[in-house]
């Protein structure tokens, strides 16, 4: 007998313990798509090259936007291992200027870094070079023929994830046509979106560009084309002709975890038998460990039904007795409205009731409860016939039963 609850204990523990496990993975709110590319150190520079940088005209170089730091944070301009920056005096830089010193050459290290961690995202959808007057949601995009445009306005809509990141790969050049655009709509940042260009990028006049092009070879900005991010050239030189480019930080935003979970619950009624209930004389329970939540009971709503707000846990939907309906579970409960909800889950439980078909007789038109007795006639106007044969033969055979059965009891008198 101890043997005997000693293997119970166990089994129950095993059971409990792969629950547990089940269970666990679906309360966890999992981080949306990919991590961000790492900058490193280049992360400060909002200009980085490899032989020169030339500007004519005058250019404006800012930092710190999306940031919560001071103000000349991300405003850098770097050099490696080229030295010559044409065009200085013309050029305001609100963070430090580094020309093949440590810090670039440092800042270089992690560029190219950065510069294959995006190359080597995956996976990868492809999609037309033509990128203007597309509405694209956070991922990793080439082309076939590894290049990139854009004419008019690219569009790229977060979808509420500001930690959404986007991933542009080139195999050669990324070019942006006079007046183009990138705008930013539901959550998207400048800092989540990353353009590895396989040999060199140009941006159009008055062009506005976002994100950080991590090229391969040199970029340049032709005149008066802003840029909201990093212009990164590895191994040639970054051209600027009167533009303003801003950089800045960019921290992990947390996204709200939800902590509770919505259940819509529906009553639908069918009345197509002669009933005449509707959804409201209907009452419904909805229950957590065997008690009622806030709001239940209440009577039943057609779609969209009644809402409910409630933390994570196994609840039972339910409805009181109601004669003369048919009632059945559908949704996302089981065929006895039991459901399960996370955190954040959205569910519907729908509780569908039938009439019964019923006789005039039965009286039963009001809906409201009453027991429906359903009845049968038998048709035709007469008794079955008990003149054939079948019959004949089963009348003698009753009588010879019965004479056989006197004559045996006879005879154990006479014995």
């Amino acid at each position: 007998m101890k043997k005997h609850n000693k293997m119970a204990f166990i089994t129950l523990l095993l059971t409990v313990s792969l629950a547990v496990m089940i269970t666990a993975p679906a309360l966890t709110v999992e981080a949306k798509g990919q991590p961000t590319v790492n900058l490193g150190t280049t992360s400060t520079f909002a200009i980085l090259a490899g032989t020169r940088i030339t500007n004519t005209g005058t250019t404006v170089i800012n930092g710190s936007v999306g940031g919560n730091v001071d103000g000349n944070v991300g405003g850098d301009v770097g050099l490696s291992p080229g030295s010559e920056f044409t065009g200085q005096t013309s050029t305001s830089v609100s963070g430090a200027i580094h020309l093949a010193d440590t810090v670039a050459i440092k800042a270089k290290d992690d560029l190219v870094a950065a510069y294959d961690d995006a190359a080597g995202r995956t996976p990868v959808t492809r999609i037309s070079t033509e990128l203007g007057g597309k509405t694209l949601t956070p991922g990793t995009y080439d082309s076939a023929d590894g290049t990139f445009q854009i004419t008019g306005t690219l569009t790229l809509d977060a979808q509420g994830d500001p930690n959404g990141v986007y991933v542009f790969k080139t195999a050669s050049t990324l070019i942006t046509a006079s007046s183009s655009n990138i705008n930013l709509i539901n959550s998207a940042r400048f800092c989540r979106t990353f353009w590895q260009v396989g040999s060199s990028a140009t941006l159009g006049t008055n062009s506005h560009f976002v994100g950080h092009i991590l090229a391969l070879t040199s970029i340049a900005a032709e005149t008066g084309a802003t840029v909201q991010g990093q212009l990164l050239a590895r191994n040639g030189e970054v051209t600027l002709s009167s533009n303003t480019i801003t950089n800045g930080f960019c921290e992990t935003t947390p996204i709200p975890t939800p902590t509770t979970a919505i259940l819509h619950v529906i009553k639908h009624v069918i009345n197509d038998n002669g009933g005449k209930a509707d959804a409201s004389k209907f009452k419904l329970h909805v229950k957590l460990l065997g008690n009622d939540v806030a709001g239940s009971p209440a009577p039943g709503v057609e779609a969209p039904g009644s809402t409910y707000t409630l933390a994570s846990g196994t609840y039972v939907v339910s409805e009181e007795v109601f004669t003369g309906y048919t009632t059945s579970y559908s949704g996302d409960s089981d065929s006895r409205g039991n459901i399960i909800l996370a955190p954040g889950d959205n569910k519907t439980v729908i509780i569908t009731n039938n009439d019964i078909s019923v006789s005039q007789s039965a009286g039963n038109s009001s809906g409201v409860g009453q027991s429906l007795v359903n009845s049968t006639t038998v048709n035709g106007g007469q008794l079955p016939k008990t003149t054939t044969p079948l019959y004949k033969m089963l009348f003698v055979g009753v009588v010879l039963t019965l004479l056989g059965t006197v004559g045996l009891i006879s005879r154990k008198r006479y014995e």
